[in-house]
């Protein structure tokens, strides 16, 4: 009884599991076959109809799912077995080709979780070379070609009998796509693309620009760059095809011992995060050399890697031609090379009295004079606009114009703003949500400058905007009669004081004021005389750098750009060039943020 009872539960179980083969396996396939022949028979009487359309020789000829049902030669909807659910319309297809003598049918049906055994991919196209390549405007485009076609039913299949779709112009920048297509035996299709960015670099421009040579003389009309909202002229190619840059302006006044802690502590950080990614870090020439040795071409002594620094004497003379020459500013600016540890040299375009005709004179080394950056950046940099003229200099798109009603404080350091007609320059964006600017020269008109006095019953010239007779008093209360101080907010100053002539990081105390408006801090960036507005006639005025000196040191930029280094005399007039703080929340209603187009604000 027990053997009847276990014969029974083993046939239950082998019933349970045929039934379940049966449901879920052989139903489903012998279903599934059969919409494969009815497939085929709708192919068989569509070829009898369009017989003129079976293919000859080797070519195959591919009937899609969709067009059986657009021509009726299918009526009844095929679906996945065991399934309410369509099979694909879009990916099955039916294919005959002629084998012996005779038409063979081959099927794809797709239904999702069965498809037909059929080969139905096609071969895997591999290409030689990269996959992007970036051709230079007007350069040669040579094809890499294809490397293999493997196909998984075929093997492998001739390269040559791939064929390319797509062009690529290189007379115009843009981005070109081609497309390589291979064919199995079935004339399964597969496919890659490469694409081809036709760009403008850089280094192809200055290249062709410098005719042969290595560097730019004289007063070129072509190598203008703006890199960070700051601008630059091109000096020439290094032996790596990177492309050698110098402010086209002074930034600032350092002294030659403080260039390198000032460079990396204030000016690096003022490129834009994007910006940075252009500078390349170098090594610069910076050599001792005596007043017989100013004519030297090679550079014997170098710094250490970094990514600022200032031109050399060797860069100086290089760009010479004739009486032009780019790199001789209209104020004083330091080169890179000293004659000993006290003294360096600085350069200008026309030297006075006993150094007139000299292209370099020896100053104090620790003597406040105008540093233009030198930078190095990548030659393959992509030039996104600019034809290097003054007015439209080669810029890089590294940073974005404003949207309609973007935050002044979003916007970055060097761009300009007008407020009542005059143009300022953005120093830094704060965290407290201000702007710091810094008006772009002394403030009034040509006929009406305000200038004001040194208190010659003072021996000392602190900088004391409380004191009524002293210059930081005129220059706070008074400049407002010149400019419209509504979107300035009152903010603290820091007004920087030091035992005699200014020294960077060298102040002995600094006080704080909360002012709207005070004179710049020579150590500021864009604090240096500004020389691009063309045709410019320069003005002095006073910083708020002082000293707690009796020989009466003070901060103060003279009208021919230059930091007075020794004591003020009694009675001096000097100019006012303002720094504000922009109030929180101020909008930007146009403009895009260039000295031919600054921002207006709202």
């Amino acid at each position: 009884m027990q053997k009847k009872h276990s014969g029974l539960k083993i046939f239950v179980v082998v019933a349970i599991i045929l039934a379940f083969v049966w449901f879920l396996v052989i139903s489903p396939m012998i279903t599934f076959k059969s919409n494969e022949k009815k497939i085929i028979d709708a192919a068989e009487s569509y070829y009898e109809y369009y017989s003129s359309e079976l293919p000859t020789g080797e070519r195959v000829k591919t009937l899609s799912l969709s067009a059986l049902y657009d021509k009726s030669y299918l009526k009844e909807n095929l679906f996945a077995p065991i399934s309410n659910k369509a099979c694909s319309v879009e990916k099955s297809w039916v294919k005959v080709k002629r084998v012996g003598g005779h038409y063979k049918y081959y099927v794809y049906l797709d239904c999702g979780a069965i498809k037909s055994n059929i080969d139905h991919k096609g071969p895997v196209v591999t290409l030689a070379g990269d996959e992007t390549i970036t051709v230079s405007l007007d350069g040669k485009f040579k094809d890499p070609g294809v490397k293999s076609v493997v196909d998984d039913n075929d093997g492998k299949i001739d390269p040559n009998s791939v064929k390319v779709k797509g062009k690529v112009d290189t007379t115009k920048v843009g981005t070109y796509e081609l497309e390589y297509v291979a064919y199995d035996s079935l004339m399964n299709q597969g496919s890659v693309k490469r694409t081809i960015k036709v760009v403008k670099l850089l280094k192809d421009y200055v290249k062709k620009d410098l005719k042969g040579e290595d560097y730019f003389t004289g007063e070129p009309e072509n190598n203008y760059v703006r890199l960070s909202n700051m601008y630059f002229r091109i000096i020439g190619l290094d032996k790596n095809d990177n492309v050698i840059l110098t402010a086209e302006e002074d930034v600032a006044n350092v002294s030659y011992d403080k260039l390198e802690k000032w460079l990396d502590e204030v000016y690096i950080p003022h490129f834009t995060k994007s910006a940075k990614k252009y500078l390349v870090k170098s090594k610069f020439c910076k050599m001792k050399v005596t007043d017989a040795e100013q004519q030297i071409e090679k550079c014997t002594s170098y710094t250490d890697k970094r990514y600022a620094y200032v031109p050399s004497i060797m860069d100086v003379q290089r760009a010479q031609k004739g009486e032009d020459n780019f790199l001789k500013p209209h104020t004083i600016s330091w080169t890179a090379d000293s004659s000993s540890s006290k003294e360096a040299y600085v350069t200008r375009k026309i030297f006075y009295y006993e150094e007139n005709t000299l292209n370099f004179i020896k100053v104090n080394s620790d003597f406040n004079y105008g540093v233009k950056p030198k930078i190095i950046i990548k030659g393959d940099s992509l030039l996104t606009g600019g034809d290097g003229t003054h007015d439209d200099p080669y810029s890089f798109g590294e940073v974005k114009n404003p949207k309609g009603g973007e935050l002044l404080n979003k916007r970055y350091p060097g761009e300009y703003i007008t407020i009542n007609g005059f143009e300022w320059r953005i120093i830094d964006t704060l965290e407290d949500g201000t702007t710091k600017v810094i008006s772009d020269d002394t403030l009034g008109n040509l006929e009406d400058r305000p200038m004001t006095y040194t208190n010659p019953e003072d021996a000392k010239l602190t900088f004391n905007p409380k004191d009524k007779e002293n210059y930081g008093y005129y220059v706070n209360n008074k400049a407002s009669k010149y400019i419209d101080t509504v979107l300035l907010t009152m903010h603290e100053v820091e007004a920087p004081v030091y035992k005699a002539n200014s020294s960077y990081g060298e102040e002995t105390k600094i006080n704080k004021y909360r002012l709207k408006i005070s004179p710049p801090n020579m150590y500021d960036m864009f604090s240096a005389q500004s020389t691009i507005r063309a045709g410019s006639k320069s003005h002095s005025y006073w910083l708020i750098n002082s000293s707690t000196s009796s020989d009466r040191y003070c901060g103060v930029i003279t009208d021919i750009g230059v930091a007075l280094n020794e004591p003020i005399e009694k009675y001096g007039m000097y100019g006012v060039r303002a720094v504000g703080y922009i109030k929180e929340g101020t909008v930007i209603s146009s403009g895009n943020g260039t000295y031919s187009s600054p921002y207006k604000l709202k």
